[in-house]
């Protein structure tokens, strides 16, 4: 078992694994409301068996190196959200970022360092050349992030999202690796935001 630190506070980056399916449904029962008010994991994840197979996907995906999956935790080891490359394609360079939190842990730039993290890892390590997030116009914090992340909006795709019965607006936004390396030079790591150099999750 291994962790990535993301600062002083003591929290960490953890990976994600199916043998931790109960206590991963238990994280989205707390905070299911709040993750599902734009984002279709909350709905996916409803039962243990359907946490087990969310996160079965996942180790699936990081045997075929076409995504990952991380979780944040606090200094306590309480899980409180995640981050997670939905789609990697390494021979063609891109990558699709994402990510969840509690309502509890909000408001402490968690998600932004453990982005911070995984992108340095997919830049420097795997050779991704774009990472994209992806994220409903209405969801102000996580387009919040994407700014913090130095990502450049690309356009809109209009209702080309249907959640909970209604179609919303999706946001393109990305980094290009160039891009990166230039806005994490100008924005080395502080104490609390997670280590200085590429990281390894």
């Amino acid at each position: 078992m291994f962790a990535v630190s993301l600062g002083d506070d003591g929290s960490g980056l953890h990976p994600l694994e199916p043998w931790q399916a109960e206590e991963f449904l238990a994280h989205m029962d707390r905070g299911r409301e709040f993750i599902g008010q734009h984002i279709g994991l909350a709905d996916a994840v409803t039962d243990l068996e359907s946490s087990r197979s969310f996160l079965r996907s996942y180790a699936d995906k990081a045997a075929a190196d076409t995504g990952r999956i991380y979780g944040i935790r606090t200094a306590d080891g309480t899980l409180v959200g995640g981050v997670l490359f939905r789609t990697m394609d390494v021979p063609n360079g891109t990558a699709e970022a994402g990510c969840w939190l509690e309502p509890a842990a909000a408001g402490r730039g968690l998600v932004t360092r453990a982005s911070r993290v995984i992108i340095d890892w997919a830049v420097e390590e795997r050779g991704i050349h774009r990472v994209e997030w992806l994220v409903s116009s209405e969801n102000t914090p996580s387009i919040a992030v994407a700014r913090r992340l130095g990502m450049t909006k690309d356009g809109v795709l209009r209702e080309s999202f249907p959640h909970r019965g209604k179609r919303l607006d999706r946001e393109v936004w990305s980094v290009l690796a160039p891009e990166w390396r230039a806005w994490r030079k100008d924005k080395p790591a502080t104490s609390g935001s997670g280590t200085s150099g590429p990281a390894r999750p």
